[in-house]
């Protein structure tokens, strides 16, 4: 029997097809306001199903099993408005609150609500359980263990760590102001996070859950990428639209690119030498060599948004910002190949198993 070669990508073209070796992945894609999730099957870039009871579904981010994504919320209640189940008799409600991690009355006073992040089955794709979490979700990651979900919070100021064996909030680690987007190294001992409030990038050790460093980026930065050799984090700077070259043994910015007005998604080729950076404002995808510097750019109007390269595929998805579609993008001509249409806003891609 043949054996999958790298990470196991879960399609609807494999469920039960242990012996495929070269199937195409497939894509979860949050469409916001639209309230659902899009399963897209990246062989030919159609729509094959939708998750929908998801309310205004943001950050999304898949198990390395592929078995689960988890979707946070980025519509923020206030916490008396937040699901709880029965509370079993013979417990008061302060201590009902805090067996599920949630704000007492005292502490609900900070005036940050709460979202909740909803774990999602992709074999059967139904929401399995919703979990309470203080403030908004912007964006989502997974560690590489699949034990923990991580959100960021923008009006909570830091993280939550969901603990995906038993469903509840194990870790909150607060970072900075206006915490934006997260990424993890593959042995999951480190968690970077972009703090755009104070242009910042919380360095969390996961043995202690504790910020152990913060590094200073660019004016607003927002979401990053970590390089295929961990060595150096590629984000971007809302601020004054660009992306600074962060080198983790060093601790600082070694390199500033330019790509223009108000960048948003970012990610890298499959062969990790080329950056790829939507840049909203200016209708644009920009890709950047990072070994020659040479730039190249592709219109793409309007507003492009969030971009998530799609492994082993040769194709990037871009979403828009203003309209209700997914460009396919050829990685090696830099060229549009599809369009495919949603009812909604496409926010953060997830590749199952990726």
């Amino acid at each position: 029997m043949n054996k999958l070669v790298g990470i196991l990508l879960v399609s609807a073209a494999t469920v039960g097809m242990a012996s495929v070796t070269s199937a195409a992945p497939t894509v979860y894609i949050p469409l916001g306001t639209a309230n659902e999730i899009v399963i897209v099957d990246a062989a030919d870039d159609k729509v094959i199903d939708t998750v929908g009871d998801i309310v205004n579904p943001h950050g999304l981010a898949a198990t390395p099993d592929g078995k689960y994504v988890v979707a946070g919320s980025n519509r923020e209640v206030s916490p008396d408005q937040a699901a709880l189940p029965p509370k079993p008799a013979g417990m008061s409600e302060e201590e009902h609150s805090l067996h599920h991690n949630m704000p007492t009355a005292a502490a609900s006073q900070s005036g940050v609500g709460m979202s909740h992040v909803a774990i999602v089955e992709t074999q059967d794709r139904r929401v399995v359980r919703r979990v309470d979490v203080k403030g908004a979700v912007h964006h989502n990651l997974v560690t590489p263990d699949g034990r923990y979900a991580i959100s960021t919070h923008t009006t909570a100021g830091g993280i939550s760590a969901i603990d995906l064996s038993n469903y509840k909030v194990a870790k909150v680690v607060p970072t900075g102001p206006v915490p934006n987007y997260a990424v993890v190294t593959k042995d999951g001992k480190r968690i970077y996070v972009s703090n755009a409030g104070n242009n910042t990038i919380s360095e969390i050790d996961t043995d202690h859950w504790i910020v152990t460093r913060n590094i200073l980026a660019g004016p607003a930065p927002e979401h990053m990428v970590l390089s295929a050799d961990e060595l150096t984090i590629y984000v971007n700077n809302i601020g004054d639209g660009t992306v600074s070259v962060i080198s983790r043994d060093q601790g600082k910015v070694v390199k500033t690119y330019s790509v223009g007005n108000d960048p948003h998604g970012v990610d890298l080729s499959d062969d990790g030498k080329k950056l790829l950076v939507a840049v909203k404002k200016d209708n644009k995808l920009i890709e950047i060599d990072l070994v020659s510097g040479r730039t190249r750019s592709l219109d793409l109007s309007p507003a492009s948004y969030h971009v998530a390269a799609i492994p082993g595929t040769g194709k990037v998805y871009v979403s828009s910002r203003k309209e209700p579609l997914i460009w396919v993008v050829d990685q090696k001509r830099l060229a549009v190949v599809g369009k495919i249409p949603v009812r909604g806003e496409g926010h953060q891609m997830a590749v199952a198993g990726r």
